[in-house]
């Protein structure tokens, strides 16, 4: 059965068609990935299925009765706190409950049943029970929760959150109600490896069908079982993930060069054989070759994607074996620890990516590799002849009244053919290098200031996040470079695609410590779960053999009165812990699991807002003001001993 039917969809503004002839169909359960570059309509195509855009021709189709949701780029809001927004989400289900209540009222106030009001009672209950009434609440928290805000956030003001935690927001509410169609744009901007592993898992484990926009790669091969690709003003389907979609397009375009190829080569023929017996004895036969050229349909090559095979970047200057060196560093804001003894060794010719959740003290880590922020203890070194090329979020080398052209002529003394060679490696082709910098849009800036750090001669190229905001063919012409690049880098990224690509080196930055790994980012989730799978195994072991050893606790215990006294202490000790949480002595199992699921969720809360304030701690801005830096080092140092009583308490019940 098919969710989603698009039949001959076409959209023009003015003259400019931005695409024609669209058809696709989505079947219910199944999770497609549509790509295309910035700007080539997929936004628009979205907004012309969801009825918020009008179409010039074709058809749009949803299955009868199916629920749709919807996750807009930029949040819309209302002002309200972060629980009520999420309740929006479920006005219908409020609406029921709240009729459900007023029939129960009504039935209590009479004396003898009324058969109609318990019958319409009945239905209610019913379509309450089918709507998961009883559990919404339990939904929105798991949602929640799984995005990273905590029972605090909850209860902000949502005009007091940054422009991340808005996305998540609306993100929240498009999965809450788990419709029978999720239509995503852009689901994992601003959330950190973590949180899009989570949010896999989601879509993964979705019944529901998922049409989702995205840039990241290694996302879209995760979920996508389906590739739609908006290029060259249509739509074209793949069945298979992004790789997939990679390979068969590679090919598709391999089989129509040749095509055009052996084309160009009929019409050279042709069009010699037609010059040559125009005018002569075989003027009837070269008038009907002409006749057949004019109507042959002409195989036309799309655009070329971005290379490097046109130009190099001069090499940089060869620098010292050791390029820089952590020496057991520390950095702490107040009283909370960012990290402690933390060691790293960058050579020669390295690509180093770091990863690690929001709040793990990524930036703050390259901040002391660029000398922006000093170590609290520890020192970091830096090779001799080491010249250091820094890309910031923020594009402070861009000059906003120059023009992208200009910005290149000026700083690097080239002529302007080599000039717009560079550009167009960089997406920026024909009038393009005319426009103003401060015109240009985020992605477009970023790819204007990487391509000025490749030709600054650094040998050592420090990224905080060098791909964001950039479409699959700004990404690709990124790792072109980088892998043209014969010097050093090291890179922050939540771009896991990105990483597997360019880096040989991954460094984990968790919790204080940094662990590294000798190959990609698919090496390092490879070991990972490794460990992980071991650890599992181990406490599963251990789970094991421990009634064994809670049985010849109490034999020893009937054999040898004298250690009654330890154990006297012990049960004083739980009885204590037992009265401090007020657990019952009596407890039934029911109740006993109701609790630990209860101490569960508070420790997944407690551990939520810890991240949170990892966060914090890590923000420049915040870095500044002492003051508030101790206030959040000391909320820290509560939460930390709130969550320990959280675990305390989850013991005794699990006992």
């Amino acid at each position: 059965m098919n969710i989603l039917e698009v039949q001959g969809l076409s959209k023009s503004f003015g003259i400019h068609e931005l695409f024609h002839d669209v058809s696709f169909k989505i079947a219910k359960g199944e999770h497609v990935g549509f790509v295309g570059a910035n700007g080539a309509g997929k936004t628009t195509l979205l907004s012309c299925i969801l009825g918020g855009e009008e179409y010039d021709a074709g058809t749009v189709h949803f299955a009868s009765g199916a629920t749709v949701g919807y996750l807009a780029q930029q949040a819309e809001l209302g002002e309200r706190t972060l629980y009520e927004e999420f309740k929006t989400a479920f006005d219908d289900i409020e609406a029921l409950r709240a009729k459900k209540a007023r029939l129960e009222q009504s039935i209590a106030a009479q004396k003898e049943g009324d058969e109609a009001l318990l019958d319409e009672y009945s239905r209610v209950v019913e379509l309450y029970e089918h709507m998961a009434g009883y559990d919404y609440e339990a939904r929105l928290r798991r949602v929640a929760f799984g995005l990273g805000f905590t029972d605090d956030d909850l209860a902000r003001d949502i005009t007091h959150l940054s422009g991340g935690q808005r996305t998540r927001v609306a993100l929240a509410k498009a999965l809450l109600r788990e419709p029978d169609i999720l239509l995503l744009d852009e689901p994992t901007n601003h959330l950190d490896i973590e949180m899009i592993e989570w949010l896999e898992g989601f879509i993964l484990s979705y019944r529901g069908a998922v049409l989702l926009i995205s840039h990241d790669r290694f996302f879209l091969d995760r979920v996508a079982t389906k590739i739609l690709a908006l290029e060259h003003e249509t739509v074209t389907t793949y069945d298979g993930n992004y790789t997939y979609y990679q390979k068969v397009s590679a090919a598709r375009r391999s089989a129509l060069e040749s095509a055009y190829e052996k084309q160009q080569e009929h019409i050279r023929e042709t069009e010699e054989y037609i010059r040559r017996y125009k005018a002569g004895i075989k003027a009837k036969q070269a008038r009907g070759r002409e006749s057949q050229l004019k109507r042959l349909k002409r195989i036309v090559l799309p655009p070329e994607k971005a290379a490097f095979d046109y130009f190099a970047f001069s090499p940089p200057a060869e620098c010292a074996e050791r390029v820089a060196e952590c020496e057991d560093v520390a950095v702490s804001f107040g009283e909370h620890k960012i990290f402690d003894h933390v060691n790293l060794l960058i050579h020669r010719g390295d690509g180093v990516a770091i990863v690690g959740p929001n709040g793990a003290g990524k930036t703050t880590l390259l901040r002391l590799i660029v000398g922006e922020l000093l170590p609290t203890t520890g020192r970091v070194k830096i090779g001799n002849r080491v010249k250091i090329g820094y890309f910031s979020q923020h594009h402070e080398g861009l000059h906003p009244e120059r023009t992208v052209l200009d910005e290149i002529l000026y700083d690097f003394g080239v002529d302007e053919g080599e000039a717009r060679n560079y550009l167009g490696a960089f997406l920026f082709r024909g009038d393009d290098v005319y426009r103003i910098v401060g015109d240009l849009s985020g992605g477009e800036q970023s790819r204007l200031a990487f391509l000025k750090l490749m030709l600054t001669g650094a040998n050592f190229l420090v990224l905080d996040e060098p791909t964001n905001h950039l479409d699959i063919p700004a990404k690709e012409a990124v790792e072109e470079a980088l892998l043209a690049f014969p010097g050093t880098f090291v890179a922050v990224s939540h771009d896991r695609y990105f990483l597997n690509k360019v880096a040989n080196v991954t460094v984990e930055l968790e919790h204080g410590t940094l662990t590294e790994y000798d190959g990609d980012y698919s090496y390092y989730r490879e070991k990972k779960d490794e460990a992980q799978k071991a650890e599992q195994e181990e406490a599963a072991q251990a789970k094991r053999q421990e009634p064994v050893g809670k049985a010849e606790n109490r034999a020893n215990d009937d054999k040898d009165k004298t250690h009654n006294n330890e154990n006297d202490e012990h049960d004083e000790e739980k009885a204590a812990l037992r009265a401090k949480y007020k657990i019952p002595t009596n407890l039934s199992e029911t109740k006993r699991v109701e609790m630990i699921s209860r101490a569960e969720a508070q420790i997944a809360m407690a551990e939520a807002e810890l991240k949170m304030l990892e966060h914090e701690m890590n923000d420049a801005a915040l870095q500044s003001d002492p003051e508030r830096s101790q206030q959040i080092a000391d909320d820290y140092a509560a939460k930390e001993k709130e969550l320990d009583g959280y675990y305390e308490k989850w013991e005794v019940l699990t006992e």
